[in-house]
């Protein structure tokens, strides 16, 4: 096997687990957010307007480094190769 084929490859499976895991933590979230807020704000001390604001951030900053780091260079390695 190529090296640019075996890269290409970690890549692809790279970009789907990633992917997978964050529509598994969005769902999570969409589903029971309320209950795990509750958790995380009393064991952090934060108020449920923060934790929300800071769930989104985490989901919007996951999904930007896979973009980045994962589909870019697979894409990119699928047009070369």
């Amino acid at each position: 096997m190529e090296p640019i084929q075996t890269i290409r490859e970690v890549l692809g499976w790279s970009t789907a687990l990633n992917v997978g895991i964050l529509l598994f933590s969005t769902a999570v979230l969409g589903v029971a957010g309320a209950p795990i807020k509750r958790i995380h704000a009393r064991m952090f001390g934060l108020s449920e307007g923060d934790l929300s604001r800071a769930y989104f951030q985490y989901l919007a900053q996951y999904k930007i480094a896979v973009l980045v780091f994962n589909l870019v260079p697979y894409l990119a390695l699928r047009i070369v190769g």
